[in-house]
């Protein structure tokens, strides 16, 4: 925690949380020490995702965003959870966390070891048909993509590759790539992931608000609670009379709702809190530093769940 007040608002933390049953709401602030920047914290550059309307309505549009997509998953697939995503499943394991919302797509919760997860925004590493609703993984369609395009990615320097949450890469030469469709029906293949203008799928909006209705408290942990998607579930929990706490650096569109804000960085708390409410818990990087497991050996609760390669073809 950091110094100034840090064991004041800890307090009021344990406070909220101790005793209570906790649903957690993520957004990309959790991520940022990943390597996987935000979009809205202060100081992020401006960023301007691409929305449904001109993925399926515009062909230019859909070039360039495989194109740039064919190099950014790549880093996203890459991205490892940090102290904020394993804290996090500490305090699932220990029974104080009943579930968890992100509006991540990277799968870093799941990465962590974290059971009980809906990922609202949907995830990067799979690739629907928009016409025959096929599922196939995002390692599958890279494969395609290669052999269609030989030699793209690696013509494209990586140093300074500036890559968006979406795993949209800043790549301006874009005009030569060539797009790949459904190998099923031919249709038109988009990420299983929801984009700006698109809605959550209902039965997903459904089980997320279960979710929640089954706890005592919301934590919100970095995420500026912009769009609705996020926003109302804090709306709710605090219509009903349970607390909501915020974690991000920043305003968010919650502050008047919640009982606490904490305005600093998620790692420094989660881990406070994960120390004093869950302080046996012994995690995979113990027991590897320790020698009693090997890299990549899943070892009792430590069960990664899906990998992010997952291959649904």
């Amino acid at each position: 925690m950091p110094d100034s007040g840090s064991a004041q608002q800890l307090d009021r933390l344990l406070n909220l949380v101790a005793g209570r049953r906790v649903a957690v709401l993520t957004g990309a602030g959790i991520s940022t020490d990943s390597g996987i920047p935000d979009y809205r914290s202060p100081g992020a550059p401006p960023r301007t995702p691409m929305t449904y309307q001109q993925f399926v309505g515009d062909p230019a549009f859909r070039q360039r965003y495989w194109a740039r997509n064919h190099i950014g998953w790549r880093r996203m697939d890459a991205a490892r959870p940090n102290p904020s995503h394993r804290a996090l499943a500490r305090l699932e394991r220990a029974g104080i966390v009943t579930g968890l919302l992100t509006q991540n797509v990277d799968l870093l919760h799941t990465k962590a070891g974290q059971r009980r997860v809906i990922d609202l925004h949907g995830v990067y590493a799979r690739v629907r048909c928009l016409t025959c609703e096929t599922l196939t993984s995002r390692m599958t369609l890279a494969d395609r993509l290669e052999a269609a395009n030989p030699g793209f990615a690696e013509s494209v320097p990586l140093d300074g590759l500036e890559v968006a949450p979406d795993a949209d890469a800043v790549i301006a030469d874009t005009a030569a790539f060539r797009m790949v469709d459904c190998d099923s029906c031919g249709g038109l293949l988009k990420p299983d992931i929801v984009y700006f203008g698109e809605s959550v799928p209902k039965p997903r909006v459904a089980a997320a608000f279960d979710l929640v209705d089954a706890a005592d408290a919301l934590l919100v942990v970095g995420s500026s609670l912009t769009v609705m998607s996020g926003l109302r579930f804090a709306r709710h929990t605090a219509k009903s009379g349970r607390p909501v706490i915020i974690l991000n650096r920043g305003q968010t569109r919650a502050h008047d709702l919640a009982a606490l804000t904490l305005d600093t960085g998620c790692a420094p708390v989660l881990t406070a809190l994960a120390d004093a409410l869950a302080p046996g818990e012994v995690t995979n990087s113990d027991l590897l530093r320790q020698g009693v497991a090997e890299p990549g050996q899943v070892v009792g609760h430590q069960a990664q769940g899906q990998q992010a390669r997952t291959r649904t073809r």
